[in-house]
């Protein structure tokens, strides 16, 4: 029987050490390429944007639910127009209905919308069905038409300019949210006194003010990465 013959290397020692050398050259300069790619690239928005949501995540789980970032445009621009800290605007919402995501946006005892109003808070007591815990017979049509929301004295808004305020409109929700607290004491500094208006209940303050002040602590950053301002 024949010897079978020893299988020859594919490279041989020498060639081998030759590669190595000639490779650690290319990856030192491979590596000084992109290290200073990156820092040219690193500035551009779109990877400062990365980097912002990274921060922003850090923030949102210090949270029991997080903020819906769609949402704090609407709340910063309720509070340019009414003075009210966006941040309170965010902790009534996530009170009132956990940011939108409760099952249905009526309470059982008829409160509407994003953030829960009474039909007779948001149309006007002065409707002539109002009374009680005001519920109203208001016709569907007059719910959300601003002209008998202005005749009424209710607080309902239309803040996207539609011709309708409309509860169950985030925009519209927010900003008669807004006024109301503005109204109820918000303008004069009188935080505590304005939720209490809101739903006279002090475990309700109690609520608001905590997610409230919470917020508050990260209020700047969050506006900033939610707004697109990274200045």
């Amino acid at each position: 029987m024949a010897k079978s013959k020893k299988k020859q290397p594919l490279l041989s020692p020498k060639v081998k050490i030759y590669l190595i050398v000639l490779l650690i050259p290319i990856s030192l300069t491979i590596y000084i390429f992109a290290f200073f790619s990156w820092q040219q690239i690193r500035g551009l928005p779109f990877i400062e944007r990365f980097t912002e949501k990274s921060v922003y995540q850090q923030i949102q789980d210090q949270f029991d639910l997080e903020i819906p970032i769609e949402y704090i445009p609407v709340y910063v621009a309720a509070e340019q127009k009414y003075n009210v800290p966006w941040t309170l605007l965010a902790a009534h919402h996530r009170v009132e209905t956990r940011f939108s995501t409760m099952r249905t946006l009526i309470s059982p005892v008829g409160a509407e919308g994003h953030m829960q109003f009474m039909p007779c808070t948001f149309v006007g007591w002065k409707h002539p069905s109002c009374k009680d815990l005001g519920l109203g017979e208001i016709p569907e049509k007059d719910k959300t038409n601003p002209a008998v929301i202005k005749k009424y004295g209710g607080y309902g808004v239309d803040a996207n300019g539609d011709g309708i305020a409309d509860p169950f409109d985030i925009e519209d929700a927010i900003y008669s949210a807004a006024k109301f607290l503005s109204i109820a004491g918000v303008r004069n500094g009188e935080l505590k006194k304005a939720v209490f208006q809101y739903n006279h209940s002090d475990a309700y303050v109690e609520d608001v003010l905590y997610y409230y002040k919470q917020y508050r602590d990260y209020g700047d950053q969050l506006k900033q990465i939610a707004m697109g301002d990274t200045k």
